[in-house]
This record gives C-alpha cells, sequence and structure tokens, in this order.
C-alpha cells in the first residue's frame, strides 16, 4: 500500500514538473533559452517544452516597434548657441540572440549613442539651419543609429527631433523678428491691395469711356442709317411717282396745272426772285381764263 502511494506522488511530481515546463511563447514575442549557462536556441510564436532543470528562459523579447522618447540633451551649434534638443527613437528588435548578448542595457545605449550623434551634427550647423533641417537631420541620426545597433539586433526605423528649444534671448529674439516679418509682409499686401484698387478704378474709368463711346457712335450711326433710308423713301415714293404719272399718260394741260401748282409753292413768300420757265409762261393765259370762267360762274351758282 505504500508502495503505490510513493509511486502515485512521485507520479504526481513528474506531471507537475512537465506541466511547468510547458510553455507557450505568445504572438510578437521571443525567448532566449540557455542550456547549462549557454546559449541553446530562440522560441518563436507557439508552444515549447522545456527540458526541467536545465534550460532556462534568458530573456523574453517583444518584437513589435518600440518607442522610446529620450530627455532633452544640451547641444551647442556651430555658432556657439546653446540649445537642448529632445529626441524620440523609434526600432524594432530583428534578433533576440544578438539583442540579449550583444550589448549590456540596449536601451542605455542607444540613447548614449543618440545623445553623442546628434552633438555631432548639431556641431557642423548654425542656429539657423538647425531650425529649418529637421529632415536633414532625422536621416543622419537614424542611419548612424541603424549601423551601430546593427550589432545589437536592432534596426532603427526612424528618428525625430521632438522639441528644439534655443536660450531665451534667442527666443526673444526670434519672435522680434517673426513680429516684424509679419508686418512686412502686411504692408505689402495693403500696398498691393491698394495698387489693385486703383487699377480697378482706372480699368473701369477706361471701360466706362469705351462703352459711352460706342454708345455715341452706335447712335450717330443709327441716325445716318435712318435718314438714308428716309430718303431712299422719298427717292423711291418719287419714283413710284414718275413711274405712275408716266404709265397714266397725263395731256399738256395736266402738266401745265402741275407746273402752276409747284410754282405756287415755290412763290409762298419766302423767294425774293422767281425765274419762271417758257413752257410756263405760254401757259399763263390759259390760266388767266381758267380763273375768269370761275369767277363768273360763281355768282350765278
Amino acid at each position: 500500500m505504500l508502495g503505490y502511494i510513493v509511486i502515485a506522488v512521485i507520479a504526481l511530481l513528474i506531471l507537475i514538473i512537465i506541466v511547468r515546463n510547458i510553455k507557450v511563447v505568445p504572438q510578437a514575442h521571443a525567448f532566449v533559452i540557455e542550456r547549462l549557462g549557454a546559449y541553446h536556441v530562440t522560441w518563436d510564436t507557439g508552444l515549447h517544452l522545456k527540458v526541467p532543470f536545465i534550460d532556462r528562459i534568458s530573456k523574453r523579447v517583444s518584437l513589435k516597434e518600440q518607442v522610446v522618447d529620450f530627455p532633452p540633451q544640451p547641444v551647442i551649434t556651430r555658432d556657439n548657441v546653446t540649445m537642448q534638443i529632445d529626441t524620440v527613437v523609434y526600432f524594432e528588435i530583428t534578433d533576440p540572440k544578438l539583442y540579449t548578448y550583444g550589448v549590456e542595457r540596449p536601451l542605455d545605449a542607444i540613447e548614449n549613442l543618440t545623445a553623442t550623434t546628434l552633438r555631432n551634427i548639431i556641431g557642423d550647423l548654425e542656429l539657423d539651419s538647425t531650425l529649418t533641417s529637421r529632415d536633414t537631420i532625422n536621416d543622419k541620426i537614424r542611419i548612424i543609429l541603424d549601423e551601430a545597433t546593427d550589432a545589437w539586433g536592432i534596426k532603427v526605423i526612424r528618428v525625430e527631433l521632438k522639441n528644439i528649444l534655443p536660450p531665451r534671448e534667442i527666443q526673444d529674439a526670434m519672435e522680434k523678428q517673426m513680429k516684424a516679418e509679419r508686418e512686412r509682409r502686411a504692408r505689402i499686401l495693403d500696398a498691393e491691395g491698394e495698387k489693385r484698387s486703383q487699377i480697378l478704378v482706372a480699368e473701369g474709368l477706361k471701360e466706362s469711356a469705351i462703352l459711352k463711346a460706342d454708345a455715341v457712335k452706335e447712335t450717330k450711326i443709327r441716325e445716318a442709317d435712318g435718314e438714308a433710308q428716309a430718303i431712299l423713301a422719298v427717292q423711291k415714293a418719287y419714283a413710284d411717282s414718275l413711274k405712275m404719272l408716266n404709265e397714266a399718260a397725263p395731256s399738256e394741260k395736266v402738266i401745265a396745272l402741275k407746273s402752276l401748282e409747284s410754282l405756287q409753292k415755290v412763290a409762298d413768300g419766302k423767294a425774293t426772285k422767281i425765274i419762271i420757265p417758257s413752257e410756263i409762261q405760254s401757259m399763263a393765259g390759259l390760266a388767266t381764263s381758267v380763273k375768269e370762267i370761275f369767277t363768273t360762274d360763281t355768282p350765278n351758282n
């Protein structure tokens, strides 16, 4: 009976040991395994069994992209301006073994390497270039860090200069300069607006004068056209009357009477001298006779 109990206890202990040495590596992680103090293998995502009392999990490594925000570092530009710059480094671990055994305290190593690289780059630039060359500085730091950390199993994805803080007096001078620049631009915009306004007014006056001239020209053209049409209408009526007169074949007496009517209109008191054609003079007697006949007949009526 005692033997069965001992066997059961031993079996239970073995089961507990096996269960305790079953390890599950989660997604985007890796476990570095040492066997008897030396590197043995790197476990990827999945289920693994560790040899009891021989294997040991040396380091649990996250393979996800990581972000480290380093505190501001004092740097000096080429024109001897001291400023504070803090950086943000984005990196990921590509080789868990090198990350575990390549360097002691990898994050501290990256921070120190970033600070020294930043000082070297900023030391070759002046203040204005530093403030306007963020992208260039970011690329230079990333390239240098990526090359240096490759032996540590780390890949630097990008580096960003988070803040660039020049001394307070420099900031005041920059603010005054920016204010003066804004005022200058405002004056330029006002002058451009005034200039544009004057140009628009001049163009408006010019167009108005052109329109007035066009209107006068159009009026004169229409008046001339109307007069021409009136003259044509009169000439046409006169031609039609002559045509009708020719078609009617009037006698010489009718023509003489029409001539007398025309003579009467001519001699309306406005002319001082009248020239009578010989044909009309020959008809004067006829006209006098007609007048006497009408005068004689009138009392009887």
